[in-house]
């Protein structure tokens, strides 16, 4: 899959030009169902194509934007490695591609700015989550939401612990067994590591101290919780380098070489759910509480007027739905439309991206999940 940094998000949050196209698509990891990919992205690059022209952009100008697109759908290798969504941004001097954990619906949006909404189940409060499985023999980075689980790259991470010591690591091996201790009851069966070298432990720390700003850099501002996994005895030497302020205290022990994403997935979140829903019902409580005190809204309007000054600090948007409008910064006024008009905007996904660049935690929910079943509900700072 395809990390979407903070930097990157402001990058696509921040982009205007005449016309922005916006796709999304779900896409299928294996088997033959791959074989569909392309045909959809195909078919929606198409749809993409009618509407700028629809828009009275030249035909030269079109092709040329679509060209970068196009040319995916010549790499074989590309399409057999998808996640379950398929993201493209694409104007005329940019483009942007992110295979992601989310099964998106089919949709392409055409203004002057990207659609980014689509994207909030991996990017709020209590949307997604990581797994750093640590072994001597490899490294994995995991993204995962509550239903899917995908892989991340960490191109510049030592894939294993020779690779930091090409020179000398195959005199001195660190080797995990599971061993009967005599030091007491409950000790048997667990992991313990034993080595050749007094060194071993400092050339772990090294390691894992590369692994940590590798991983920090790529989680830097995403407050995403880390959980561990690896055999016990790596947990304590990883905690004392760890930089990274969301890593969970409890790990998944064993040997993570021998389990599959998609085995790590439920044991991470059977650990990380019941945090993730004891903050999203105390924020619900806390809407509650602070009804008649006038710092609530659920009125789109003040929301947007709010979220353009950094005064919310928490809110609720609904998902699979828009409101088409226009904010104008300058006179400080919000225009509601029926329907999308030129140069209109989703103006929930305005409200919620404002809200995450000004420090505000964002939750991206049903419908029927928004408190008072509204389209936004919205804790103000003041």
């Amino acid at each position: 899959m395809d990390l979407i940094t903070t930097e990157k998000l402001k990058e696509i949050i921040t982009h205007q030009s005449d016309w922005c196209v916006s796709l999304f698509m779900p896409a299928h990891r294996a088997g033959r169902e791959t074989e569909q990919n392309p045909i959809r992205f195909k078919n929606l690059l198409g749809e993409a194509e009618e509407r700028l022209l629809a828009k009275e952009i030249h035909p030269s100008k079109v092709d040329e934007m679509l060209k970068k697109p196009l040319r995916l759908l010549q790499e074989r290798l590309f399409w057999q490695h998808q996640s379950d969504g398929l993201v493209l941004y694409l104007s005329e001097d940019v483009f942007y591609m992110f295979r992601l954990p989310v099964g998106f619906e089919e949709m392409v949006v055409v203004t002057d700015r990207f659609h980014v909404k689509p994207l909030l189940p991996i990017l709020t409060s209590g949307g997604v989550f990581h797994i750093l499985a640590i072994s001597q023999n490899q490294i994995r980075l995991l993204e995962g939401t509550q239903f899917t689980i995908d892989e991340v790259d960490l191109e510049e991470t030592p894939e294993t612990l020779a690779d930091s010591f090409p020179d000398d690591w195959p005199k001195q091996k660190f080797q995990f067994q599971s061993m009967v201790s005599s030091g007491g009851a409950g000790q048997a069966g667990k992991p313990h590591a034993h080595a050749t070298g007094s060194d071993i432990k400092l050339r772990l720390k090294k390691w894992f101290r590369i692994v940590d700003k590798e991983v920090t850099k790529l989680l830097a501002d995403t407050q995403t919780p880390l959980v561990l996994a690896g055999v016990d005895s790596l947990f304590p030497l990883y905690k004392e380098v760890n930089t990274y302020p969301y890593l969970a205290q409890e790990g998944i022990p064993g040997n993570p070489d021998t389990m599959k994403p998609e085995d790590l997935h439920p044991l991470a979140w059977s650990i990380l759910e019941p945090k993730f829903n004891k903050e999203r019902e105390a924020s619900i409580e806390k809407y509650k509480q602070l009804t008649g005190t006038g710092l609530i809204t659920s009125d789109v309007v003040e929301a947007v007027l709010a979220a353009h000054h950094g005064r919310i600090k928490m809110l609720f948007v609904s998902l699979g739905t828009q409101v088409w409008g226009r904010f104008d910064p300058e006179n400080e006024e919000v225009h509601l439309h029926e329907s999308a008009q030129p140069k209109d905007e989703d103006l929930l996904d305005f409200i919620a991206i404002q809200t995450l660049l000004k420090g505000g935690s964002v939750w991206a929910v049903a419908p029927e999940e928004v408190p008072g079943q509204a389209l936004v509900a919205a804790v103000l700072r003041y």
